[in-house]
């Protein structure tokens, strides 16, 4: 059996023809399969506005730009993420405040954040960066309520989600990333996540002002619409730089790259469903925890993350079987960096007992019958006959 990673992208020989498209193009950088892009996106997730950018962290950044995170400021985050969830916050010069996790859905606990926050005096944080993680669809309804009694944005990490929904108390399934409950959510298009374009990430809004700064942001904080000039144009080329922005744009020839991959997106969303209940059906009765959800989730499903007492030792045989899963993620309050900063996992109890079990097993929606099917065999080699 050929090497078998926990996930990867899947180009097909559409993909490959509109890239050659743009290359054959005017355009390489910033042509009309951008807006395209963006437009598509907007649909797809049920929001007004869509922002392309270099990429998933990119977007973290220009989101905390837009909603003004300075220094002096405290916003809350989840320590189980990637470290960029956090990171953007402190690109600006402001704290984080790590709150532990649900332990059902590994996702920032609500009944925490609530707890936090009515412990502390008002103007204490002003904001929370939630994330859907592994695909789990955070209930954002819930969220929102808390943010807007205290006064809070919220910047939605839905890098993993894209797809996913949670059904609100009106029965009205909401996807992830629709900015109905955020002020604005992100994606990313690395080549693990649902729409691969080698590097790209998206922000989604409502807000137009926000739509409007996020546009000069993510290039250099310049606009070149003569309407919205301080001075007077001094001919069809003039510009002004009116912020300090960056360059964090994403390329045509990946923007195409991601419709293309967009125009797949619920076919591959089902596939994920259909692998996860597989595995569901056939590692029930091992001595593992499974993911759990329930009726009022659409799951992802980025990541297939299972818990176990003997995770080192079931991740090494694995590999050597050619398996290849992985560890998502090491907590934030572990990393050095935050630790020589003085963040501590002690802080976060539950996150450190997820992370000394966690393992996440094969799942991409190109995976195949055979190659889920040895994954499961292994599996339940380790557990039936492997001493430990």
């Amino acid at each position: 059996m050929k090497s078998i990673p926990y996930g990867k992208q899947e180009i097909t020989d559409e993909d490959i023809k509109v890239v050659t498209d743009v290359l054959k193009s005017e355009f390489l950088t910033q042509g009309p399969a951008v807006l395209e892009f963006e437009k598509k996106f907007a649909e797809y997730i049920g929001s007004q506005y869509a922002v392309a950018v270099s990429n998933g962290t990119a977007a973290l950044h220009l989101c905390a730009l837009a909603l003004g995170v300075a220094p002096g400021q405290k916003v809350i985050v989840t320590p189980i993420t990637f470290a960029a969830s956090s990171n953007c916050i402190l690109y600006c010069g402001a704290d984080v405040e790590f709150v532990d996790i649900d332990p059902e859905n590994y996702c920032l606990d609500y009944t925490k954040v609530k707890a936090l926050l009515e412990s502390a005096p008002k103007g204490t944080y002003a904001g929370i960066v939630p994330v859907d993680f592994a695909g789990y669809p955070i209930n954002l309804e819930k969220f929102k309520a808390l943010a807007d009694e205290h006064n809070l944005w919220i910047i939605e990490d839905a890098c993993h989600a894209p797809g996913g929904a949670f059904l609100d108390s009106k029965n009205v399934w909401q996807k992830c990333g629709n900015s109905k409950f955020a002020d604005l959510a992100i994606f990313s298009f690395h080549p693990v996540k649902h729409i691969a374009s080698g590097e790209g990430g998206m922000i989604t809004t409502n807000n137009i002002d926000l739509y409007n700064k996020l546009m000069m942001l993510r290039t250099h904080g310049i606009t070149k619409d003569h309407s919205k000039m301080k001075n007077e144009p001094h001919g069809a080329w003039y510009y002004e730089m009116q912020m300090l922005g960056y360059n964090y744009r994403m390329p045509d020839m990946l923007c195409a790259l991601g419709s293309s991959q967009l125009n797949r997106a619920d076919f591959n969303l089902d596939r994920r469903h259909k692998i996860a209940a597989r595995y569901d059906k056939e590692l029930q009765g091992l001595p593992i925890e499974l993911p759990k959800r329930g009726d009022k989730v659409n799951h992802a499903f980025h990541l297939y993350i299972i818990l176990t007492e003997h995770r080192k030792k079931l991740y090494d045989f694995l590999r050597s079987r050619n398996i290849f899963p992985q560890v998502h993620y090491v907590p934030v309050t572990e990393l050095p960096y935050y630790r020589e900063i003085g963040y501590s996992v002690s802080t976060t109890p539950l996150s450190k007992s997820y992370y000394d079990k966690c393992l996440s097993i094969p799942m991409f929606h190109s995976m195949t019958s055979e190659e889920q099917t040895y994954v499961i065999e292994t599996i339940k080699e380790f557990f039936n006959g492997t001493p430990r």
